[in-house]
């Protein structure tokens, strides 16, 4: 917070100077495919007003003015605002196959999609949290990973943007320029599964366990989500039909909230080699190479990680996870 209050003291004071640009320190106009500079601070000039003085953005400018929101990125802030291109808007249409006039008479979904740009505070490149949960203004999360010098952002829906110029700074906050527009969640945890064909036998067992209307609560939640391939070993290994073991409700429940935290943990916060506790009470623990080590000494890996869903994010595992 200190770090995040004295950067936003010192573009105030930098933009009541005059237009001095702050990415000579911040490589914003390095090559290799990474960010562009956005040309510094413009010293007159709210987040609306910047927006608008850029030809790219004129489809997110008259986005924001039928959604009613130019008045907030003109208010005091501050705020950061990763605003998407007209190329990025032209593709949402074709992948919603909708008209942008359909699209921008839809106030509430219009408002929702810009809300989720935008974050209450300033986040400059240097300060872009790799690989952590992002919260916008308008709820939900997405997360942005850094790949070298580029910054690829993941929304809810798990599609993958990229931040094609950054640290414009205007008087309220700072805006960057990604090449698709973000889409807040609109799946569960449970949902999640259910659109992922690996994943039947584990969504048969939820249902099996009574757990369905548990993860899709509120959460948030983590879940390592053993794949099919991973059920049939355990099967294997247990002399066990499917069906025997989908009837042992006791069982079936015990095995599974030992694969959910109650809390949104991405694989850039997992605590390395440290117990953690979950929702059945029993621990496991999971090293440097993302290994997952069981309380009967089993060895797991982590074969995705960071599928986000509206209450949380789900890791997909090879191995069924067993307590003592």
């Amino acid at each position: 917070m200190a770090n995040t209050l004295s950067r936003r003291a010192l573009v105030l004071s930098v933009a009541a100077l005059g237009g001095t640009s702050l990415l000579s320190g911040c490589g914003g106009g390095g090559g290799g495919g990474g960010f562009v500079a956005g040309g510094g601070i413009e010293s007159r000039r709210s987040l609306a007003d910047l927006a608008a003085s850029k030809p790219e953005l004129s489809l997110f400018v008259e986005a924001l003015n039928a959604a009613g929101l130019t008045d907030t990125l003109t208010g005091s802030g501050p705020y950061t605002v990763f605003a998407p291109n007209n190329a990025a808007f032209t593709a949402l249409l074709g992948e919603l196959a909708v008209s942008k006039d359909a699209l921008f008479a839809d106030k509430a979904t219009l408002t929702a999609v810009l809300k989720y740009h935008v974050l209450n505070k300033l986040v400059l490149r240097a300060d872009i949290p790799s690989g952590k949960a992002i919260e916008p203004i308008g709820g939900g999360f997405f997360k942005i990973d850094r790949a070298g010098d580029a910054y690829n952002v993941t929304d809810g829906r798990n599609r993958v943007s990229r931040i094609v110029a950054t640290d414009s700074v205007a008087l309220n906050g700072v805006l960057h320029v990604v090449d698709r527009v973000l889409l807040p969640a609109n799946k569960d945890i449970v949902q999640t599964a259910q659109a992922t064909p690996s994943l039947s036998i584990l969504v048969a067992a939820v249902a099996a366990a009574g757990l369905v209307d548990t993860l899709k609560g509120r959460g948030p939640f983590t879940v390592f989500a053993p794949t099919n391939d991973a059920f049939a070993a355990l099967l294997v290994e247990l002399g066990v039909t499917q069906d025997a073991l989908l009837a042992d409700q006791a069982l079936l429940t015990k095995v599974l909230t030992y694969h959910v935290l109650p809390a949104r943990v991405l694989k850039a916060d997992i605590p390395f080699d440290t117990p953690i506790t979950t929702v059945q009470g029993s621990t496991f623990r999971i090293n440097g190479s993302f290994q997952i080590t069981d309380q009967r000494g089993r060895l797991s890996g982590i074969a995705a990680a960071d599928v986000l869903a509206s209450n949380g994010v789900v890791h997909v595992v090879d191995r069924v996870l067993l307590p003592a």
